[in-house]
């Protein structure tokens, strides 16, 4: 019993790369669950020709993060390096497993942006269970290991022996599978971004990188001059940002469920048919707000640019943003700005968040006294998830049962799609609630343009949420909901033909109309004003 005892005791002895090798194979065998059946479903394990396939497969994953990994494991940061990595392998292969999530580039901007407030949904209880196994439990057994000591002589040559070892190894598995390899990866380049942490490590380093590059003292202007050419009268431009939004779930779009029906009796224009410039808020935002949209999208010159606001402030608009979200991304960062919470004394707003309503209300307040040209951006909360069912009060609980956890894993299909429906149906109000008090507003002219930032996936196929990479997103993440309300005053003053631009509704638009149509509807004479993107200027008396 004695000898038993003493042999638990014991702490295992191994050199920085040997526990680099054997936490690579670890990540290797149970870290990546979504890419092994990504790999499945190319390569039948009944197929003997296919064994060779996925040990070949197997050895060079765990090859390149090894080689990668142990080039930064020494005596003294080996464990703390791997006990990192094993937190970042098992957040990431939660997520991954549990909402079909991608880890590019993006994903991480996206990570990198969340508050805690909107980190708090997605950290449940089952993200805790799996954080136990899958980091707690190797978390403790790294730390029984001893690091071996050498002199530096022996470990520059045990270093150079392993690295080398392994680049030899790497080569000749690559050889070995090249073309199944290269071929698999060129027809399914999503399976990249399942590699686990590996494809994290290299798109936070890329997006590291990338915002150092982008990174500017003072914002390059759009344009050296901007000006206003419109009448006396002054002019109120409201853009509503939506979150999260899809288009296969607006009434007004022909949804087997009417979730828009104050909308629906609105003398507006409707657009069937947009698609966004991103699958998250962090691309979508910032790209609304410039003049390239998807199919020009250029995420170094928009960062290094200035943006939409700025040009209308060149040109004497008053402009301001109220955000009842995460930020505005950098769009509202030279203009004032609003962020709503229970400091703002605003009706809807609780100790935790506010209820999108309040936009309406602080958009009453800050326009009594309108006598100038302004544009006012509302951010909302929309159906940010995965807590839908926070995102409206109880009253607008139309579509029940609702799923009522932020695990979406535990609630059906149709609870957690009842959910999201009710969202949609208060943001319904919320819209509707905004032209009604626009139109009591006979001062100025006035418009309400509202759009989604992007869509959502509610289980299709086993995805939930959104951020997919653009190239294999579903139709879900980047079909929007857009609508246009303006008031008699301005399609009398600017000669709009309203019927001509309803007409037009369900041809093809995108986010890159946006830029533009503002632009135009705020008579603003500027050399980045693209006609053509211009929702109305077909539809206008010359």
């Amino acid at each position: 019993m004695n000898k038993f005892i003493n042999l638990l005791s014991r702490r295992p002895t191994a050199s920085p790369e040997l526990l680099t090798l054997i936490v690579s194979v670890a990540f290797t065998l149970f870290y990546n669950n979504a890419f092994w059946q990504k790999v499945l479903d190319l390569h039948s394990p009944a197929l003997a020709g296919s064994w060779l396939t996925l040990i070949g497969y197997g050895v060079l994953m765990t090859l390149v993060q090894y080689i990668v990994y142990m080039l930064f494991a020494t005596r003294y940061t080996a464990k703390p390096v791997l006990i990192v990595l094993m937190l970042v392998a098992a957040s990431i292969s939660y997520f991954t497993s549990a909402y079909h999530t991608y880890f590019d580039t993006t994903m991480v901007v996206n990570t990198l942006q969340t508050d805690s407030h909107e980190a708090s949904e997605l950290i449940t209880a089952g993200f805790f269970k799996h954080l136990l196994i899958f980091a707690g439990l190797p978390i403790l057994i790294l730390l029984r290991f001893k690091v071996v000591r050498s002199g530096w002589k022996v470990t520059v040559f045990r270093k150079v022996g392993y690295f080398l070892s392994g680049v030899v190894l790497l080569i000749g598995s690559a050889l070995l599978i090249y073309q199944s390899f290269a071929s698999e990866m060129r027809n399914n380049p999503e399976m990249r971004y399942l590699l686990t942490p590996g494809n994290y490590v290299v798109s936070l380093a890329r997006v590291l990188t990338a915002s150092e590059k982008n990174k500017v003292e003072t914002k390059i202007p759009l344009t050296a001059q901007a000006t206003y050419e419109g009448s006396d009268r002054p002019k109120l431009i409201v853009m509503v940002v939506g979150e999260t939004t899809r288009a296969a779930n607006w009434g007004l779009n022909g949804y087997d469920r009417q979730t828009t029906p104050e909308l629906a009796n609105r003398d507006l224009v409707n657009y069937s048919n947009v698609t966004s410039c991103g699958t998250s808020t962090a691309v979508s935002v910032p790209c609304m707000f410039s003049p390239w949209g998807r199919d020009n999208y250029d995420e170094s010159a928009i960062d290094q640019h200035e943006a939409l606001l700025d040009v209308l402030k060149m040109a004497g608009y008053d402009v301001l943003w109220i955000d009842n979200q995460s930020g505005c991304k950098g769009v509202c960062d030279r203009i004032p700005s609003i962020k709503l919470d229970s400091s703002t004394q605003t009706p809807g707003c609780g100790q935790d968040e506010c209820f999108d309503d309040a936009l309406r209300e602080q958009l009453q307040v800050r326009t009594k006294e309108l006598k100038k040209n302004t544009v006012i951006v509302l951010h909302e909360m929309g159906n940010h998830g995965p807590s839908y069912y926070k995102r409206y009060p109880k009253v607008y609980e139309k579509f029940t049962p609702v799923c009522q956890q932020d695990d979406l894993s535990k609630c059906d299909v149709q609870s957690i799609k009842n959910a999201y429906d009710n969202a949609i149906f208060y943001n319904d109000h919320v819209l509707s609630g905004i032209i009604d008090y626009l139109e009591t507003q006979d001062n100025y002219d006035s418009t309400m343009l509202y759009a989604s930032d992007h869509g959502e996936s509610l289980g299709e196929n086993g995805v939930y949420l959104h951020g997919l990479p653009y190239l294999i997103a579903p139709d879900e993440q980047t079909h929007v909901p857009m609508i246009w309300w303006l008031s008699k005053n301005i399609r009398h003053d600017e000669g709009i033909d309203y019927r001509c631009i309803q007409q037009a509704a369900g041809s093809h638009h995108s986010h890159a109309n946006l830029f533009h149509t503002i632009l135009g509807l705020a008579q603003v004479k500027t050399d980045v004003y693209d006609v053509k993107l211009d929702m109305a200027a077909s539809c206008q008396a010359s």
